[in-house]
């Protein structure tokens, strides 16, 4: 069984189509308009070991926040359908990372209950030519469509781009870990029988 799902969303701001396959070996295609958009989640399918397959347009003349959150939206939408009825899946996933000066812990559940908790230090510098708030509006995108519970805590860290690869290299282990299939699991991990 192949669980990878493919997502198109085109609007007046944005025209994204986007692949992604969770039981793959992090193979990307990335073009977001946003370099620095691109390499984040690069590393996130990297160290999740995600096959990610992204071609986004977006108004960028305006910023980045539609392309950015729009990418999000799909990337949610894209785990929903890959993961289907999430019968045998793990469920939960945690992952510790540093990088350089910076540490981020992020912790997801598979629960269908979407809930972020975004826990940065303050203050938080714009961080170049990206603006690193955008994160945020990313994963809450992807946490309302994709139906998990993710909590990011970005321990510390004084440089923006540690910070946010630290952020995106452990989300993407988490949800590798999430994601796995249990040969134990017959159904769903729930006492309800139903996620």
């Amino acid at each position: 069984m192949k669980r990878s799902a493919s997502v198109e969303r085109r609007t007046t701001e944005t025209d994204i189509a986007l692949t992604l396959g969770l039981d793959g070996s992090g193979q990307v295609d990335i073009s977001s308009g946003i370099p620095f958009f691109d390499h984040m989640l690069t590393l996130f399918a990297v160290h999740g070991r995600f096959d990610l397959t992204l071609h986004a347009q977006g108004d960028l003349e305006v910023d980045g926040h539609h392309t950015v959150e729009d990418v999000g939206l799909v990337m949610g939408d894209a785990l929903d359908r890959a993961l289907a009825d999430r019968q045998g899946i793990q469920r939960y996933g945690h992952a510790v990372v540093p990088m350089d000066e910076a540490l981020a812990a992020v912790t997801v559940d598979l629960s269908r209950r979407p809930f972020l908790v975004y826990a940065p230090p303050e203050p938080l510098d714009r961080g170049g030519p990206f603006d690193i708030h955008l994160a945020r509006e990313f994963f809450r995108a992807f946490v309302n469509r994709g139906g998990l519970n993710l909590h990011i805590d970005l321990r510390y860290g004084e440089n923006g781009h540690h910070m946010l690869e630290a952020v995106f290299k452990a989300f993407g282990r988490a949800l590798d870990v999430a994601v796995a299939l249990d040969p134990r699991m017959a159904g769903v991990r729930s006492s309800k029988g139903i996620l």
